[in-house]
């Protein structure tokens, strides 16, 4: 019989469950940080009301928002993939590459712990 594992532990689990809460709880202050950004609740847009000067405002804080807004997007993509992370622990498929069937590397799973593919076929990509 080989020796090669094919599910992590119980206290791996719940080491790699602990760094994604801590990791979902960065992004979603990042995110709201972005969404303050560019939904300016708190802002009447009133500080520079000369016209020379509002038309060269207006095109660069469009642009500010619109790179905020996607940045905001990835935020909240990155987010559903740590849950789904979460769920794949709860489920008991956390950590098995998707093209492989092997465990992705513990060392990869703590830098990138929302990862479903292992090195070998990442690199086949």
């Amino acid at each position: 019989m080989s020796n090669v594992k094919i599910k992590f532990s119980e206290e791996d689990l719940n080491e790699f469950k602990e760094i994604i809460n801590k990791k979902i709880a960065r992004a979603e202050e990042d995110l709201a940080l972005l969404q303050a950004a560019y939904k300016n609740d708190s802002d009447n847009g009133t500080d520079d009301t000369s016209a020379s000067f509002k038309s060269f405002d207006e095109g660069s804080e469009v642009m500010n928002k619109e790179k905020n807004v996607q940045l905001a997007i990835r935020q909240e993509k990155f987010i559903r993939d740590l849950k789904n992370a979460l769920l794949r622990i709860e489920n008991g498929t956390y950590g098995v590459c998707r093209v492989t069937g092997k465990l992705i590397q513990k060392e990869r799973l703590k830098l990138v712990p929302h990862a479903t593919l292992s090195i070998e076929a990442k690199r086949k990509q």
